[in-house]
């Protein structure tokens, strides 16, 4: 199961707790929390909870949680065992995410539709959709090319998820190693050009999205990106 990271860390800090009161073993060499380590350490996880919640724009009833919690790390009277709790949590993650992603699929479309009515929009077969902000006279790369690009990245939303302006200098990739909607959209374009292109999410991440190892990039699943790009030189020297 995906994106289970606050069931997983509920789990570690039960065995925290438990570890640290001595609850289900040995009491010998006990290491007892006083009170502000104690409140620190759920401080610093109830932190990462939330953030990792809002995230996934999800809600928890925070009373029931702390229940759940206790009775967890007491091992007492829980409603109901694990197996079952991970079903629960299953089933409640999975409605909630098709819930999202029917939101999000229908905003892509009826988007998609109206952007296209506008003037200076251009639709391609694939479905891409971009416009011309400035027409270069150079060459177009090929699919095997190295391009050196600014650029801004953006959700429907207008959060920024990446950006080399906001890094400060250029970014160089090949082609074809990007996603089939930006590959095809460089290709348009001469050097020298800076287009704005609106990639379906089928031609992007489409029903999975995207979040980065380091978590520093999140695209969540069925998201149209925007994207401002500069192409600035077609295999720079040097790289």
């Amino acid at each position: 199961m995906k994106n289970k990271f606050w069931l997983i860390l509920a789990i570690f800090i039960a065995l925290v707790f438990l570890g640290c009161t001595g609850s289900g073993g040995s009491s010998s060499g006990e290491v007892k929390f006083d009170k502000d380590a104690s409140y620190a350490l759920g401080l610093l996880n109830g932190s990462s909870l939330r953030n990792g919640v809002e995230k996934e724009g999800l809600a928890l009833e925070i009373d029931e949680f702390l229940k759940g919690m206790k009775d967890g790390i007491s091992g007492n009277n829980p409603r109901f065992d694990l197996q079952r709790a991970e079903e629960m949590f299953e089933e409640a993650y999975t409605a909630l995410k098709n819930k999202r992603n029917e939101t999000a699929m229908q905003e892509e479309i009826s988007f998609l539709a109206e952007n296209s009515k506008k003037p200076g929009i251009i639709v391609t077969e694939s479905g891409l959709q971009y416009e011309v902000i400035a027409e270069g006279a150079g060459p177009k790369p090929t699919e095997t090319d190295r391009v050196r690009i600014h650029f801004d990245a953006r959700l429907l939303n207008g959060n920024v998820f990446d950006s080399s302006y906001d890094r400060g200098e250029p970014q160089v990739n090949r082609v074809n190693q990007a996603f089939p909607g930006w590959a095809e959209g460089m290709m348009l374009m001469s050097a020298g050009s800076k287009y704005k292109l609106y990639i379906p999410s089928a031609l992007a991440f489409g029903d999975q999205g995207y979040n980065d190892p380091w978590g520093q990039m999140f695209v969540p699943p069925y998201a149209v990106l925007i994207f401002e790009i500069e192409l600035l030189e077609i295999n720079p020297a040097g790289e």
